[in-house]
């Protein structure tokens, strides 16, 4: 394994780890926006808020990590994407901050009227993260990036490929949250919550796994690349996306919303993958790869070496608080089933 292959491996699993983790608090966004008017959709926003409000804050690092890791060891490329795609980078990141700062005022919200306010930017603005995002990956796949930089700041996403992965990106961030959400209703009692969600998840897989093999099509004429990738080494990635769909939808027909989790977390990080490996050996899509564009073989390794003392010391303190998070006394297992009559039922009367 070359060094440029080490760091730009370890780029990848941040953006695995910020599709799947981070990718689940978007998703939730849709599920809010969709929840219906103030009193049906009450049980369900309060969910999500007992669900994200400890972990969304905490996943925008693994954001953080792929923008430092990809600006320093690969600088070239991440220029030449920063000066062509800035408008859905600039939509994106003003949609997490959008989300984030709704999401705490809503809590606060003192009347019904600005709850609604806050609640309306902050669902939006999580569908529109993710699509931007989405938009962004499949630009730099499609190889609309020119090396030079400063390439069209228009016609680099509003293309198919691009406005097919936005499309797919928010798509399974919302089937990801939602299964989420339907073992988190299950767990605390909340049967009728969960048995809405279930439908709502099956709905939004079968529509987001259509998505994916329609946007097959395009992607074929309009980045050739990709496809020959998709078609050939990513191939048997792809085909364990597609088993973990399956196998998401055919657990929460069945009511095993539990293990549904997990299989719905192989099927979203399959997803990412199957990029990943379609598009390797390119950073920049037949414009720069991973051994052209990296950088200075001592940032390299002094890159590995502050990703091993990251992971030595975030990923343990991560994992806790994921642990607590599903704890008994945390998620509210432990306590007999009662009413999600939190601060929007209180409102209601208000």
């Amino acid at each position: 394994m070359t060094l440029e292959f080490a760091v730009a491996a370890a780029l990848f699993a941040g953006v695995l780890c910020y599709a799947v983790l981070g990718g689940a608090d978007f998703g939730s966004g849709f599920h809010d926006l969709t929840a219906g008017g103030s009193r049906r959709g009450a049980p369900l926003r309060t969910l999500i808020d007992h669900s994200i409000g400890p972990v969304w804050e905490a996943n925008h690092v693994w954001l953080i990590y792929v923008l430092v890791m990809w600006w320093t060891g690969f600088p070239e490329s991440f220029a030449a994407a920063m000066t062509t795609l800035y408008v859905p980078l600039v939509l994106a990141l003003g949609g997490i901050v959008l989300r984030g700062a709704s999401f705490a005022f809503r809590k606060y919200s003192e009347t019904l009227w600005q709850a609604r306010l806050f609640g309306v930017v902050f669902a939006t603005s999580s569908v529109l993260a993710p699509f931007f995002l989405g938009t962004i990956a499949g630009a730099l796949a499609s190889g609309r990036v020119p090396a030079g930089g400063n390439g069209d700041p228009w016609t680099s996403w509003l293309a198919p490929t691009p406005l097919f992965t936005g499309a797919i990106s928010v798509g399974t961030c919302a089937f990801l949250a939602g299964t989420f959400l339907t073992a988190d209703a299950a767990r605390r009692g909340q049967d009728a919550l969960a048995a809405r969600l279930r439908v709502r998840s099956l709905v939004v897989g079968a529509v987001t796994g259509a998505v994916v093999f329609a946007a097959l099509i395009p992607i074929e004429r309009d980045a050739p690349t990709l496809w020959e990738g998709l078609t050939s080494r990513a191939l048997p990635v792809a085909a364990l996306s597609a088993l973990g769909g399956i196998a998401t939808l055919i657990l929460l027909w069945r009511g095993r919303f539990g293990i549904a989790r997990l299989t719905a977390v192989v099927a979203v990080a399959a997803v990412m993958a199957g990029w990943g490996v379609g598009q390797y050996p390119w950073v920049l899509v037949d414009q720069v790869s991973i051994h052209e564009g990296a950088g200075a073989p001592a940032t390299l390794q002094g890159l590995l070496v502050a990703v091993g003392i990251a992971a030595l010391i975030v990923a343990p303190a991560l994992g806790y608080l994921f642990y607590l998070t599903q704890s008994p006394q945390w998620n509210g297992a432990a306590e007999p089933a009662k009413p999600a009559t939190v601060h929007w039922s209180r409102r209601l009367e208000g």
